[in-house]
């Protein structure tokens, strides 16, 4: 058991996380925001697929993207960013439109549909990245399993002037290895990428809630009230294609998928109502991002993968704790119950004449 769980270093795992250039070159800070912003960008998405019963739609795109990854690789012999989202863009969009007409046109149900059409684009991307893809720094286990590590080897820097640079320096809020000399070292590109695609989900959620709302719960009533409701469908899935493919490099295609479901189960254990539910999946990716990169610095782990299982770890807690469905709630209830029963007994009994 002590090879298994190594001894708790609590000034490594807690102390030196915070301390020693959380946010400079290769700092631990920049892997907690990373992670932090992937859980959100999807638990927001991924609450809109809890609510339409459409949580294995998350695991059909976040495979067959790879496909859609390989593909584009061989029409652009490029990795950059704008061609990866652009082909698991259409790979996702491609999915959803073959497991509708899997499931329309015969009379395969809609889940096994699902697992026909992403094993089948998974197995092809796999075909391609062996074949097609060799010689490239393309990283299959990376792509399924992530790498959270590699967030911060490099800083995005701007070249400020000299008088700017000398009020940032006199503010005293820029050490080292935030501005040297007169370059600013703003945050690792995975970081800004990921900052913009879940500061859109943010906005396209607050833009378009009613409209998510009421198709989500009520399709019919969605189009009675002029919302074109495929268009919210194909918005949510072209969102969660781009997310998917955003989180890749930092958490792969497979733990990536209990990032689209866990926060918003949890959240709905602990509520009814959607904007708290949305509220608190914010909550939960803050508290395990944090709570996973410490768990990782302890037992040398994959950063994302400890994420999941501090993750899990809250999900766990908050079935205990919830009001609606917990134990507890339920025990309380029963009890209350009995007590309720007891006390009509009591009432209802006719007095004893002596």
């Amino acid at each position: 058991m002590s090879e298994l769980i190594p001894p708790f270093d609590f000034q490594k795992v807690v102390i030196d996380t915070w301390t020693n250039g959380p946010f400079a070159i290769y700092g631990w800070g920049w892997r907690v925001l990373m992670g932090f912003l992937v859980i959100t960008a999807c638990g927001l998405v991924g609450n809109y697929l809890i609510l339409r019963r459409m949580a294995l739609i998350g695991d059909a795109i976040s495979h067959s993207v790879l496909a859609g990854i390989a593909i584009a690789f061989l029409l652009t012999h490029s990795l950059g960013t704008l061609p990866m989202m652009l082909g698991a863009l259409a790979a996702g969009l491609v999915t959803v439109g073959l497991i509708e007409f899997i499931h329309r046109k015969s009379r395969v149900k809609q889940d096994a549909a699902i697992g026909i059409a992403f094993t089948s684009l998974f197995a092809l991307g796999v075909i391609l990245i062996h074949t097609q893809m060799k010689g490239t720094h393309f990283d299959a286990n990376c792509v399924l399993y992530g790498d959270l590590m590699a967030v911060g080897q490099s800083l995005v820097s701007v070249e400020l002037s000299p008088l700017l640079a000398g009020k940032l320096k006199a503010t005293g809020f820029t050490g080292e290895t935030v501005l040297q000399g007169n370059e600013l070292f703003i945050a690792p590109s995975q970081v800004l990428r990921m900052a913009v695609v879940a500061f859109v989900v943010i906005v396209l959620i607050r833009l378009f809630y009613k409209e998510l709302l009421v198709s989500s719960f009520d399709s019919a009533l969605a189009v009675s009230l002029g919302i074109n409701a495929t268009a919210i469908h194909l918005g949510i899935m072209s969102a969660l294609s781009i997310v998917v493919v955003s989180s890749f490099d930092a958490v792969g295609a497979i733990l990536v998928i209990a990032m689209l479901i866990l926060p918003g189960a949890t959240a709905h254990l602990l509520t009814q109502r959607l904007p708290v539910i949305l509220w608190l999946t914010v909550a939960y990716a803050l508290l395990s991002s944090v709570l996973g990169v410490h768990l990782a610095r302890w037992i040398d782990c994959n950063i994302a993968a400890a994420m999941v299982v501090a993750g899990a770890a809250l999900f766990v807690l908050a079935w205990i704790f919830s009001p609606i469905d917990g134990p507890i709630a339920k025990w309380r209830a029963r009890n209350a119950s009995v007590d309720q029963d007891l006390d009509g007994m009591g009432e209802s009994a006719e007095p004893l004449v002596s």
